[in-house]
């Protein structure tokens, strides 16, 4: 809303909080209603429409898809409210793993169906590794296909008593009309700002009465003393049920079920005072850096964490920061403890999606931006020099699909290293390699949504034109026999003459062993200055590889005997024998191709074991053993070609709807089946061929 502002709030009074879920869930339009209700918005925006507060990129608008993170504040009932709306689809995690940084809660949302998508196990998952306040939204119950109870069914299964119902609907599909508040005892009906409070209907008053009393239980168990007043039969005030809630939810022992629609507006009013009354506050999410135990305390030491960064192409770099100690104002000089270096605090405010409102002044708990610092980057702590505190690097996944990207343009060529350079720092899951030996430049990221999204930017804010080609696989070339032949290269016309006489013998050494060279020529056979050039054309020759053009590894080669001319030879004639006698002994020496084996970790649903062991037995894969990871899941551990892993990524997305993942690491090289060996052997030859004519 044009005009917006917001005011210094203490810690106790603000919440920090991440909507999460799967993609397609009704995070953003959840947020849009939060956004209206609170007035913080004067509209609500639509995501088909293109114009909702967070996905404001026009990539986002473009896809109808969040890609990045957007902070987003509101005002409600005296106290600030920091939404972070955050993309749902796998591809885009490391911005799920980057909030949970800086929030002190999250609200899961899941439609309102048996099955739980994986973006709801992801959010989940990471919750739990950052100790957050977790609590769920079921939306879309207005659906002809909603089912409520098979939810809370599936959500009781999985995590039993921790599930915790605070409303209830009114109506089923629909008919669905509003929510019953378990905790005000009251039914909320109508949406938004227009939201209205009603008596229970008589026909809801038992299942009301049987589920407010599985509420109070859960509230009791989050504190002992009210444990031991409602044991003995005492009322528990609401203040009291809130802070029971509270306390078990900051603990991990309950999670709050609420529901609505966030297509209509319903259950959003009651969800924003839920958030106040039963999520924690940025007093409850102390840190501890180094031993040292650090409240959210305004008045105490600077303490800020950048946990993202964007490159905007009009206003320049923006940093994202918390505070999670003591105050920092407009011009404030800061430590960057991780770079060593100053930054003063030009252009502080509070992102409002797109939008931005100046800030003077930002205490401990809140969240800000900065934008034009000079040398900071996501995962830095700023500090005061005083203090100097910093917080331990930040844990992304490593990426899992990789392309190959080329210039379009000489001119894309020059601008494309700053390009990549800026897109790296504003997506840390983001890896960019040039190859030399594969003459290809590799764009690495965690799925194919993700890696279209990247070169989406690179020509939209940056103007960079790139084409995709298959990334190639880093084969090797070696041999499996001792072999020795003659390199003899003479030429007597066209000027000086050229001479050079050498025998080589080539042996394979054990893998990973390298290259060895040799010197066994006795009697002056070849002179002693002419012997590097003998070893430079064989390592020269060892580059560009004899079978299919890959790099020899692993062979001994020891020069044993030639010739020379006192007048004709040179390191030139030498060099163009070394090559010669090289692939003539290599040729006799049985060669062989290798590819690459790569080490995979894999975790998959216990229901999906089979299917994923199957394709990886049509990979060539070579199981190594499986065991039990997370409830209901197996860590499976093989050993498989890196030449079948180009699009696995994709393909285990597939094998088991999302929930699979997988690591891999590079384990040896091995020969290549003959049958895929002379397919890569024919295609170089043929490639020669072409380049020749």
């Amino acid at each position: 809303m044009e005009g917006y502002s917001v005011k210094q709030y203490a810690p106790e009074h603000i919440r920090n909080v991440a909507i999460v879920g799967h993609g397609g869930s009704g995070k953003t339009m959840l947020v849009e209603h939060m956004l209206y209700t609170a007035a913080a918005a004067d509209r609500v925006g639509s995501v088909e429409a293109g114009n909702t507060q967070s996905d404001y990129d026009p990539l986002e608008i473009r896809r109808k898809i969040s890609v990045s993170a957007s902070v987003l504040p509101l005002e409600y009932h005296g106290h600030k409210i920091n939404l972070i709306d955050v993309p749902g689809y796998p591809d885009f995690i490391g911005e799920l793993h980057a909030i949970a940084e800086v929030v002190d809660s999250m609200i899961i949302v899941c439609e309102a169906k048996r099955d739980l998508d994986v973006g709801f196990d992801l959010a989940w998952e990471v919750a739990e590794q950052h100790g957050l306040a977790k609590c769920i939204f079921i939306n879309k119950l207005e659906r002809d296909n909603a089912d409520y109870e098979g939810l809370i069914d599936t959500l009781h299964q999985r995590y039993g008593k921790r599930i915790v119902n605070v409303q209830i609907p009114i109506g089923h599909q629909a008919a669905f009309s509003g929510v019953l508040d378990l905790v005000q005892m009251k039914v909320y009906k109508g949406k938004d700002r227009g939201e209205e409070i009603e008596e229970i209907p008589t026909g809801f008053a038992a299942e009301a009465e049987e589920r407010h009393d599985k509420m109070m239980d859960a509230a009791a168990e989050g504190d002992d003393d009210l444990m031991v007043k409602y044991l003995e039969g005492e009322q528990l005030t609401l203040e009291e049920v809130e802070h029971g809630l509270l306390e078990g939810t900051r603990q991990g022992k309950v999670v709050p079920v609420l529901l609505g629609s966030a297509q209509s507006g319903i259950g959003v009013a009651t969800l924003l005072d839920r958030i106040i009354g039963e999520l924690p506050s940025p007093l409850y999410h102390p840190v501890d850096i180094d031993g040292k135990h650090y409240e959210e305390d305004p008045n105490g030491p600077l303490i800020a964490y950048v946990f993202k960064t964007t490159a905007d192409p009009y206003v320049g770099k923006i940093n994202y920061l918390r505070v999670f100690s003591g105050t920092i104002k407009a011009d404030d000089h800061v430590l960057n403890v991780n770079r060593e270096n100053d930054e003063r605090l030009h252009n502080l405010f509070f992102p409002h999606g797109k939008t931005q409102e100046n800030a003077t002044v930002v205490s401990a708990g809140d969240i800000c931006a900065v934008a034009k610092l000079q040398d900071t980057h996501t995962g830095d702590t700023l500090c005061s020099a005083k203090e100097r505190v910093m917080f331990p690097p930040p844990k992304f996944p490593d990426p899992i699909y990789r392309v190959a990207i080329r210039p379009k343009t000489k001119a894309d060529e020059d601008k494309l290293g700053n390009a990549i350079a800026r897109l790296l720092e504003e997506d840390p899951t983001l890896r960019y390699s040039r190859e030399a030996e594969l003459h290809q430049e590799l764009l690495e990221g965690m799925g194919d949504i993700h890696i279209e999204t990247a070169i989406e930017k690179l020509k939209t804010r940056f103007g960079v034109t790139v084409e995709i080609e298959e990334a190639r696989v880093p084969y090797r070339e070696t041999v499996r026999t001792k072999a020795k032949a003659q390199g003899k290269f003479k030429r007597q016309t066209g000027g000086k003459g050229q001479y050079g006489d050498c025998w080589l013998e080539i042996e394979p050494l054990a893998g990973g062993e390298g290259f060895v060279f040799e010197n066994k020529v006795v009697g002056g056979a070849i002179p002693k200055n002419y012997i590097p050039a003998v070893e430079k054309g064989v390592i020269e020759t060892m580059k560009k590889g004899f079978l299919a053009g890959y790099p020899v590894v692993d062979v001994k080669v020891t020069v044993t005997d030639g010739s020379y001319h006192d007048v004709d030879s040179s390191e030139m004639a030498f060099k163009q024998a070394a090559t010669i006698g090289f692939r003539a002994a290599a040729e006799q020496a049985r060669p062989v191709l290798l590819e690459p084996v790569l080490k995979v970790e894999i975790i998959v649903p216990d229901d999906c074991v089979g299917d994923v062991v199957g394709d990886l037995n049509t990979r060539r894969g070579q199981m190594q053993g499986m065991e039990p990871a997370a409830a209901g899941k197996t860590l499976i551990n093989a050993q498989v070609p890196m030449a079948t892993m180009m699009r696995y990524a994709l393909d285990l997305r597939s094998l088991t709807k999302g929930r699979g993942f997988f690591r891999t690491a590079f384990d040896h090289y091995a020969d290549v089946p003959s049958h895929e060996a002379d397919g890569l052997i024919k295609q170089f030859k043929e490639l020669q061929t072409t380049e020749t004519h």
